[in-house]
């Protein structure tokens, strides 16, 4: 009954004490809780990243693997192409030899001769060594007369400009423009002008006096004008020159004056032009199209006593006994041995084996 009694009296401080105590277990059952979480998030995180690196690494080797397959691949295409152009090069590098050989043989043995030619050039030479020598010539007294002619009519110029300015000569009691008395000498122009005779100019036509109707006292009356002189004061123009200026020709515009048939005439002239200018009349023909023409001899196609037939020398029906035992000619060339390793079997890194 006691006991009872205790715990009655202890029934406020257990209560207090039950909830305190599940307030502390519910506090560590949630950490508890969010501790494991953290566990397994950092475990199945380290997993996760463990597979994801696993699954890289395989791809990277997957790749790898593909890529170096094109690679090589690429690479072999590449060493074939290159191999096929450097032979497609070498032969038409020997081709085009072999074509410079015959072109050249074809021309120098029925197209072209060398003596001949040479004979025309040195002909040439000496011809347009001529000519050059009367052009410099010709321009040389061409030059002379330009000078001569420009001399005259400076002279005529001054002769002219002397007759205008005649006015101006010195006379006794005062000297003129050209003759200063401060000068030890009298300038060209005075000495010029003492030489010359002035300009005559023709007097104006005397008019007819008509009947005047007007009384005798009007005459006596009006003022009557100065004299007129006979040779009048001034530079003035020369009658001749006023003349020529008055009645001058037409001037013809460019479509006038130009002829119909310049075109023709200039395009011909051009034709001359490259003919003469041209080395070589004949051009050059195709093979198949030459024309037969005299072989002419060569220093090294003929013997000290007479010219040899052509092809007895070098022909190959001379000798067929010697031409047996050769091989005959291959049409095809063998491939050369630096390219033998190309196409082959390579290793890792791309190397010929």
């Amino acid at each position: 009954m006691a006991r009872l009694v205790r715990l009655t009296l202890q029934a406020d401080r257990i209560e207090e004490a039950y909830f305190t105590r599940n307030r502390i277990a519910e506090e560590n059952r949630q950490r508890e809780n969010s501790a494991a979480v953290k566990i397994q998030s950092w475990f199945r995180g380290c997993r996760v990243r463990a597979y994801l690196s696993h699954i890289h690494r395989k791809v990277v080797i997957i790749q790898k693997t593909w890529r170096g397959f094109k690679a090589r691949e690429h690479f072999r295409q590449g060493v074939k192409t290159a191999y096929f152009l450097m032979k497609m090069n070498f032969y038409n590098k020997m081709a085009v030899k072999i074509q410079q050989r015959w072109r050249g043989y074809y021309v120098r043995k029925y197209v072209h001769n060398y003596y001949a030619r040479k004979r025309y050039l040195e002909a040439l030479t000496q011809k347009n060594d001529q000519i050059r020598r009367e052009l410099d010539e010709l321009a040389e007294h061409q030059r002379q007369e330009r000078e001569r002619v420009a001399m005259e009519r400076e002279e005529q110029e001054k002769y002219v400009r002397a007759q205008r300015l005649h006015f101006l000569l010195s006379t006794k009691q005062r000297p003129g423009v050209f003759n200063s008395p401060f000068h030890p000498e009298p300038d060209e122009m005075e000495l010029r002008l003492r030489r010359v005779k002035p300009v005559r100019t023709m007097s104006a036509p005397k008019e007819s006096r008509p009947v005047n109707p007007q009384p005798s006292s009007y005459l006596h009356n009006k003022e009557r004008l100065p004299p007129i002189h006979k040779t009048p004061q001034g530079p003035f123009r020369p009658a001749v020159e006023v003349q020529q200026q008055r009645y001058r020709p037409l001037e013809p515009s460019l479509r006038v004056a130009t002829s119909i048939t310049a075109l023709e005439e200039a395009r011909e002239e051009l034709r001359r032009q490259e003919w003469r200018t041209r080395l070589i009349d004949h051009p050059f023909l195709p093979f198949s199209k030459t024309p037969n023409k005299k072989y002419e001899p060569l220093l090294q196609a003929a013997s000290p006593y007479q010219q040899m037939e052509y092809g007895t020398k070098h022909f190959r029906e001379e000798n067929r006994s010697q031409l047996e035992k050769k091989k005959p000619f291959k049409r095809v060339f063998t491939t050369c041995h630096v390219f033998d390793k190309f196409g082959r079997l390579y290793s890792s890194a791309g190397k010929t084996v």
